[in-house]
């Protein structure tokens, strides 16, 4: 099973950038580069939901409406590692965000259902002031 760890979330001024990191343990490597990795993110008072997701090998990605445009997906299979660079952030998108595993190795789509991920991050604090 697959142990993730985000890190870069924190307090930026409207407009600014953030870049997220997901980081897989070195025990995993084979289920991460398998597997469709996601952004999720959940506001306070609110549900959690899908932000983006890239599949195993980098050739697809998904974006949610709301941050097409101003986020970027991507992974480092030799690192364990995917990134999210947030650009043009706006107030709105503050949240915890998680990074999560799709456990159906090799698929060549990507899923924006939060019950189809079963390995989660302890989640990033991202803060966006107006």
């Amino acid at each position: 099973q697959v142990e993730l760890v985000e890190s870069g979330g924190g307090l930026v001024q409207a407009g600014g950038s953030l870049l997220l990191s997901c980081e897989a343990s070195a025990a995993a490597t084979r289920s991460f580069s398998g597997a469709a990795m996601g952004w999720f993110r959940q506001g306070p008072g609110k549900e959690r939901e899908f932000v983006t997701a890239i599949n195993w090998s980098g050739g697809s990605t998904n974006y949610a409406d709301s941050v097409k445009g101003r986020f970027t997906i991507s992974r480092d299979r030799a690192k364990n590692r995917v990134d999210l660079h947030m650009n043009n952030l706006k107030p709105e998108d503050t949240a915890t965000y998680y990074c999560a595993a799709d456990p159906r190795l090799l698929r060549p789509d990507v899923s924006s259902r939060v019950d189809d991920y079963d390995t989660w991050g302890q989640g990033t604090q991202v803060t966006v002031s107006s």
